[in-house]
């Protein structure tokens, strides 16, 4: 099959040419495809057989070579019957081309290591809750779509975990609460129910009408500590109603609030999730409020305008519910703050 001639001909470089040095490079260069299918063409001596290895057709390979020649202001190839051979300066220009390749190649190779660098671990920081009672199962979920990656796992409050994100320590976050932490975009995953608890002893067990806002607010509580998620929503539930009285204790984790509500020293307020067994054996008892929300958002979240990559984005993929769709670049996700 004949490549076509073109007689050698060198094509005029358009009026101005020499004036556009001001211009960015990539304006000025050819691209890595044509720049790929001139050292093909050098290698195989064919336009026909490069355009094959490249797997594009020969009058693409052929517009793209005009292209070139037109940006250059040079012939490189001279295609005859019998082939295509480089012209001088195409010898000269496949020279340089193959140096922009190489280095393109090590560019490649270079970004490849960071990714597999930045996938090679997850570190995660989570509030207690999310931490001991969903994460365990995405994280099994995640070994399977990853199974080379190491993850570490930091449980605190929701004020801990954003300080870990703004300080670079996690890279993705789980929090519970009213909105967002400052410096963070997020994005609701779930919701969760805060239930007042005691044990079965206690006299709010045996009531068959719910408290009031007011008699909780009034009540000593066996607490979460100031930042937590759970202590947020409880603070702005109660606001209207007096607010929290002084606790009866305060607590650092969900496992020690519900052991001591479990030993009858008084109520608690713990998410549904921590104290579903408990309330399946007894050994707790939910107690009804009347008119108060208790409610509260589960979110991922993470630095403000860095939107989750490589592991994160999969193990925030797993906590969503199907088929809904993950924040796209630019896009200020839902449930996020100024």
């Amino acid at each position: 099959m004949s490549d076509g001639h073109n007689g050698g001909a060198v094509p005029v470089p358009p009026r101005g040419h020499d004036g556009d040095h001001g211009a960015p490079v990539s304006h000025r260069v050819p691209d890595l495809g044509a720049l790929e299918l001139l050292l093909a063409v050098a290698r195989l001596g064919s336009l026909g057989r490069a355009a094959r290895e490249l797997g594009i057709t020969q009058p693409a390979a052929s517009s793209r070579i005009r292209a070139m020649e037109r940006q250059l202001g040079v012939a490189v190839v001279d295609r005859s019957p019998r082939g295509s051979r480089l012209t001088e300066a195409g010898a000269l220009v496949t020279d340089w081309a193959r140096r922009v390749v190489e280095a393109a190649e090590a560019f490649d190779a270079g970004v490849h290591a960071l990714r597999d660098r930045r996938d090679s671990r997850l570190r995660v920081a989570a509030s207690m809750t999310i931490a001991e009672y969903l994460l365990p199962g995405w994280l099994i979920a995640l070994r399977t779509l990853r199974p080379d990656t190491a993850v570490s796992l930091l449980a605190g409050n929701t004020a801990a975990v954003a300080g870990r994100l703004l300080g670079e320590e996690a890279d993705i976050g789980f929090v519970e609460g009213l909105d967002v932490p400052g410096g963070l975009d997020g994005v609701v995953i779930g919701q969760d129910r805060l239930a007042v608890v005691t044990a079965p002893a206690h006299p709010w067990a045996r009531r068959r009408a719910p408290i009031s806002p007011a008699e909780l607010a009034a009540t000593p509580l066996i607490l979460r500590e100031r930042g937590s998620g759970t202590r947020q929503v409880l603070d702005a539930a109660l606001a209207d109603h007096g607010g929290l009285a002084a606790p009866l204790l305060e607590l650092a984790s969900t496992t020690a609030v519900k052991a001591a509500a479990v030993s009858g020293a008084g109520p608690a307020v713990l998410s549904r999730l921590a104290v579903h067994e408990e309330l399946a054996a007894r050994r707790l008892v939910e107690v009804a409020v009347a008119d108060v929300r208790l409610r509260r958002d589960l979110r991922a979240v993470w630095p403000a305008g860095h939107r989750p990559t490589g592991p994160a984005r999969d193990l925030l993929g797993l906590t969503r519910p199907s088929g809904a769709p993950l924040p796209a670049a630019g896009e200020r996700p839902h449930g996020t703050n100024g």
